[in-house]
């Protein structure tokens, strides 16, 4: 099946989305701010110009035009390469969340595309405190996939989604190679499969982490969502509310003594309650009510 030709927009949006949001949007900044000044000044054509000096002229002109273009146009397409970022992060995010979450084999490590494969490799070396640098390799079957760095040291890593063939010496004695050249300090090859022996011992001393699907697998299942730590604000204890002490019943207002209700069985007030002393005969002090 032949590949879909992108457009040049599309190819530079791609790469800008595999840098920081922060760095495509500070690229398109600084675009702005050297292209602003030169678009919006004249082109101006000094008197007495000969014919054979016009290519001076118009090479000003087409940097000027090019200038009054770009200088909207560049940071707009690096906003869409800030955007591409951000999701793109998230995606990965949710892959290996999904990965270490998954119950399904479509789900799984071996269930990945290789363009998954390797966003899954990369948010896996992110969370451990690399930054990351997407290079996309040459396709499924080869290349430089990721760029580490971490403490002012270069790692390379190389990604083979290989479930059937075994990864050998060819591939890691390339990848070396590749390290030489890169400078890199050191460098993982990861594959969903295995290594063979030969590939296994010429790794061994030459600063080369071989991980295979084995232990790929239990990597992925370590791996801890980076949260941002929440502080838990209460409210300040209030204390609680006095209930204010009521006497239901009063006290004698002559030796304060309690008093007992009583009914008048005689006199002006006969029929009515009143508070007696609880002493009386000896105290008659008497509260009406």
């Amino acid at each position: 099946m032949a590949r879909k030709r992108s457009s040049s927009f599309e190819d530079v949006v791609v790469a800008l989305s595999r840098l920081p949001w922060w760095a495509s949007l500070l690229i398109g900044f600084v675009s702005w701010l050297i292209l602003n000044p030169v678009a919006s000044s004249p082109v101006v054509v000094p008197a007495g110009v000969q014919i054979s000096d016009m290519s001076g002229v118009m090479i000003s002109q087409l940097w000027h035009t090019f200038a009054m273009f770009g200088q909207y146009l560049i940071p707009l397409v690096c906003v869409f390469g800030a955007i591409g970022s951000v999701f793109g992060r998230q995606r990965r995010k949710k892959l290996l969340n999904d990965v270490k979450s998954a119950t399904q084999p479509g789900k799984t490590i071996d269930g990945l595309s290789w363009p998954q494969f390797e966003l899954l490799i990369g948010e896996a070396f992110r969370r451990k405190g690399y930054s990351i640098t997407e290079t996309g390799g040459k396709g499924a079957d080869g290349g430089i996939d990721l760029i580490l760095r971490k403490d002012g040291e270069k790692y390379l890593v190389q990604c083979k989604h290989w479930r059937a063939l075994k990864v050998g010496l060819p591939v890691v004695r390339e990848f070396f190679g590749a390290m030489a050249a890169e400078g890199a300090a050191g460098g993982y090859v990861v594959t969903s499969g295995q290594f063979t022996k030969e590939a296994k011992a010429f790794a061994s001393g030459r600063n080369i982490e071989l991980i295979d699907g084995v232990a790929l697998k239990s990597w992925i299942a370590q791996q801890h969502t980076i949260r941002t730590p929440t502080v838990e604000i209460k409210p300040p204890p209030v204390a609680p509310a006095m209930t204010p002490v009521t006497n239901t019943e009063p006290l004698c207002p002559v030796c304060s003594a309690a008093m007992v209700r009583r009914l008048a069985k005689r006199g002006a007030n006969a029929g009515n309650a009143f508070w007696g002393c609880s002493k009386y005969p000896r105290c008659t002090g008497t509260v009406s009510g």
